[in-house]
């Protein structure tokens, strides 16, 4: 293995000896309990099994049957979660053929950034992830289960369904995928171009909304390497799902037959058997695996939120010196738009997850001693599966790169590095995914312009005023300030601006997640300004350095002058309109106890 995977490794082993300890304490106190259907009291029992059919109560209370729980994100609002409306019926039947029993355990919020994005409900979809995370643990708390599948794909859902299984670290569990739409016909690219068209007013909303009806236009998660994609391909990393299950169209003969697979799965794993509990499963050496995953990927930046949490529910402590440490020996593998041109169906056709975690344990990269659902292990995870005969097999990939475009081979890297920096100075800690930034943008010093909303932004650019070099620098869209929404309505027009040759970046305490792309975005500033953070002193004019080489970012300010100033405040306008509307007000609780981005913006701790 690599010296700096060792290195990283056994730091974060060593900062997280007590906070792991607890928590496996914790775990093994719960397994050494009795199963719950011996262990509850009758009127529990009979409530807990009042509607399962007569032979499957018997099986599972006098027969003691295995018991599994499911716990699912299905709604047909998401293209990627409506093809669950059917996997709990095919569940329950291959339970039944190998002798277990099924219950739906709950079901768990699931929303989509596509259609909140800019709008007042995107202020939520942070807070889902933990809002789904209790979900889950509030259907599993019934208590009566020896394993669960836990079905689910995009954003904020899967780490939010991670969290919560962690919380029940003595059940054996798999996720299991729905897979991503079939490719439309239209490249990203060509999406992104009538985007900026739009934003310079070349095309009208009929031809935008044609555009992106036809990117997004069927079942399945969007075909982007975005914050689902990286889902994927990260559960893929910590051998959490049936091998290669990740990238599978959802109406394919063979998803049918991997969700089957995921019961077998995870009954040869509950007690007596191969046992593997979630908790084990997942410790330092798996996270760290994950992490490998995001950067040899060019993944979305958003993780570096929602594993940091996902870790903390492990208690497992990282950050982002973490990451950025590991970015700095990881090759980048893979490229996939945003930082390529390719889909994710492509991505798989030339060998997807799969070739990704072969190439990576060969080269020392990744931990490959570590636990997963499938007893072969992590090298499994290294192959793709194929129905041959209505049988499931899986079959080694070719030794070589079958398209060159979209994946590497680990000693011909696109490049050496995972394009991931973590950038610090005066302005607080931030990152800055450089993937698909080009070299000549990846060093901006230029005049600050200081908004507030993105919608301030948007105006500026709609009325000429930005037709300039500068660095837009966007506060108070941390956590606590209003959920820390995605800001992907600056990317259109930003694009345009340095496609006029000007020398643009944004600076944000907010974030820009998994559709980052060309322009240079330093994001997630921690302390965020409604927490005294120093983005709160930048005034526009400032002279600001974002250094992706040095990893430095910087107002260049006289130190004493930078001392003295007073951070401004929020309004108390703009501080209610934060707070109401759309179920804004719920979330004042979690507003008020959210922790730093860096931190994983944790509500529970």
């Amino acid at each position: 293995m690599k010296q700096s995977l060792i290195e990283v490794t056994q730091r974060i082993r060593e900062r997280s000896a007590l906070t792991r300890q607890a928590y496996l304490q914790r775990m093994e106190q719960a397994i050494a309990r009795p199963r719950g259907a011996d262990r509850m009291g009758c009127a529990n029992v009979a409530h807990a099994f009042a509607a399962l059919p007569t032979n499957d109560k018997l099986r599972v209370v006098a027969e003691r049957a295995p018991h599994i729980g499911i716990v699912t994100a299905y709604n047909d609002m998401l293209s990627a979660h409506q093809p669950y409306e059917r996997f709990p019926d095919v569940i329950r039947d291959e339970a039944r053929k190998l002798g277990a029993t099924v219950q739906v355990a709950g079901g768990v919020p699931a929303m989509c950034d596509g259609v909140t994005q800019g709008e007042p409900g995107m202020e939520l979809s942070l807070f889902s992830r933990d809002t789904i995370a209790m979900s889950t643990a509030i259907g599993l708390s019934h208590d009566v289960f020896d394993g669960a599948l836990l079905l689910g794909v995009c954003d904020k859902i899967v780490p939010g369904l991670l969290i919560g299984a962690l919380q029940f670290g003595h059940l054996p569990c798999v996720f299991v995928p729905a897979g991503p739409m079939t490719s439309s016909g239209m490249s990203h690219s060509e999406k992104s171009t009538v985007r900026e068209h739009y934003a310079r007013g070349m095309v009208g909303r009929g031809e935008l909304l044609a555009s992106e009806s036809a990117a997004y236009h069927g079942v399945g998660t969007c075909t982007f390497y975005g914050t689902a994609n990286s889902n994927q391909m990260l559960l893929e990393a910590m051998g959490l799902h049936v091998p290669g299950a990740a990238f599978i169209h959802p109406e394919t003969g063979i998803r049918e037959a991997l969700t089957r697979e995921a019961v077998s799965t995870l009954l040869s794993i509950l007690p007596g058997q191969h046992f593997t509990p979630i908790g084990r499963l997942v410790d330092v050496r798996v996270i760290v695996n994950a992490m490998v995953a995001l950067l040899a990927t060019g993944g979305s930046t958003n993780h570096l939120i929602h594993w940091v949490a996902v870790a903390r529910a492990a208690g497992i402590i990282i950050d982002w010196t973490d990451f950025s440490d590991l970015s700095q020996t990881t090759p980048l593998l893979a490229r996939v738009y945003p930082n390529g041109a390719a889909d994710v169906n492509q991505f798989q056709a030339a060998g997807g997850p799969s070739f990704i975690i072969r190439e990576l344990i060969d080269g020392g990269y990744m931990h490959a001693d570590v636990a997963t659902v499938s007893e072969g292990g992590l090298r499994e995870f290294g192959k793709v599966p194929e129905l041959v005969r209505e049988r499931l097999v899986w079959k080694d990939l070719p030794k070589q790169t079958i398209d060159k475009s979209v994946v590497r081979n680990i000693d011909a890297p696109f490049s050496e590095t995972g394009g991931l920096k973590l950038l610090t100075g005066n302005l607080g800690r931030s990152v800055i995914k450089v993937s698909a930034v080009p070299e000549d943008r990846h060093i901006i010093e230029a005049p600050a312009i200081v908004f507030t909303a993105q919608e301030e932004l948007l105006a500026a650019f709609k009325a000429g005023k930005l037709d300039r070099d500068f660095i837009a620098v966007i506060r108070f869209q941390g956590p606590r300030a209003n959920g820390m929404p995605e800001l992907h309505k600056m990317t259109p027009p930003m694009a345009v601006l340095q496609g006029k040759g000007f020398k643009v970046a944004i600076v944000t305490d907010g974030r820009m997640s998994g559709a980052s792309g060309k322009v240079p975005a330093a994001i997630h500033i921690s302390p965020e300004a409604l927490a005294n953070g120093p983005l709160g002193k930048v005034k526009t004019g400032d002279l600001i350095r974002l250094d992706a080489v040095a990893g430095t970012l910087d107002a260049l300010v006289d130190e004493e002058v930078w001392k003295t100033r007073v951070s401004a405040k929020l309004s108390e306008e703009q501080s209610i309109s934060n707070s109401h509307g759309m179920g804004r007000e719920l979330f004042g609780g979690m507003r008020r106890n959210v922790l730093s981005a860096e931190e994983g913006a944790i509500t529970w701790l």
